[in-house]
């Protein structure tokens, strides 16, 4: 068990979870057997306080990913949804408002409306993103909390003279920081998450070919992915058959193309 435990232990140690298998047959429909043989437990110990330009508490988990995810891999995105808030700790999901933003809205709420989704907005948004988003809100009733730059864009735009292009690394880094990054922080000190449900998918960037359904967060998170492996055609389709709305337009300026990672989920 030492060795296990040395193995596992990453590299701040000021929390850990533990994950227990009694099987790992899981089948569609059977997410109340799998929350029951799944078993997650956290102790925190001295989790510290961070203020917008630090990371959540340092945290350390020993948990066997690999297990977890080979387990996970055979639920549907509603089981995965109920297998994170199963485990009973402080759960947070999020949203951009963008195009399929309406499929992990849905998912979250089928399954608890209370859940805190976090929306970043950026103050950048189309005209088209907000109408839609207003809408996602008002009908499916979701605990839309938002969080926003403490700087108008107008004001931003005044003094950085627009939005920075990429190439301008040092700029455009700085104006992520702001519309992005810090309003993100800011809400993980307020809300103090330990489950983090997100609607990244494997094929969107390089870097999110290294995760899984279940991963670590830098900060310390779990993070949990229940669409990870879908493709578009299996977003289109969820949205076709629940005739979910979309937004046309779509702009989001700390990335300015696809492919790219904003920070929220590289940022450690």
């Amino acid at each position: 068990m030492q060795n296990w435990r040395r193995q596992r232990q990453l590299q701040h140690a000021d929390c850990f979870a533990v994950v227990t298998q009694k099987s790992l047959s899981v089948t569609s429909g059977n997410i109340d057997r799998l929350c029951g043989y799944w078993q997650l437990r956290f102790r925190f110990c001295k989790v510290r306080r961070f203020n917008a330009h630090t990371c959540f508490g340092r945290c350390s988990v020993e948990l066997d990913l690999d297990t977890v995810n080979d387990t996970l891999r055979s639920a549907s995105a509603a089981e995965v949804v109920r297998w994170a808030l199963a485990q009973g700790r402080r759960a947070i999901a999020t949203t951009s408002m963008g195009r399929n933003a309406a499929v992990m809205l849905h998912l979250v709420r089928q399954v608890d409306a209370n859940v805190p989704t976090i929306w970043v907005d950026t103050g950048y948004n189309l005209r088209d993103t907000y109408v839609v988003a207003e809408r996602l809100i008002r009908d499916l009733k979701v605990n839309i909390q938002v969080y926003s730059p403490q700087m108008t864009s107008e004001r931003r735009n005044a003094i950085m003279g627009g939005i920075p292009a990429v190439d301008e690394e040092e700029r455009h880094q700085a104006f992520t920081q702001d519309v992005k990054l810090e309003p993100f922080a800011r809400a993980l000190d307020e809300l103090q998450p330990e489950i983090w449900l997100t609607g990244i998918r494997q094929e969107e960037t390089d870097h999110r070919k290294t995760l899984d359904i279940v991963s670590l967060d830098g900060r310390g998170i779990i993070k949990v992915a229940p669409i990870f492996y879908w493709s578009d055609d299996d977003v289109e389709n969820y949205m076709e058959r629940l005739a979910l709305p979309t937004c046309k337009h779509y702009f989001d300026p700390t990335k300015a193309h696809d492919g790219r990672e904003c920070g929220l989920h590289t940022q450690a």
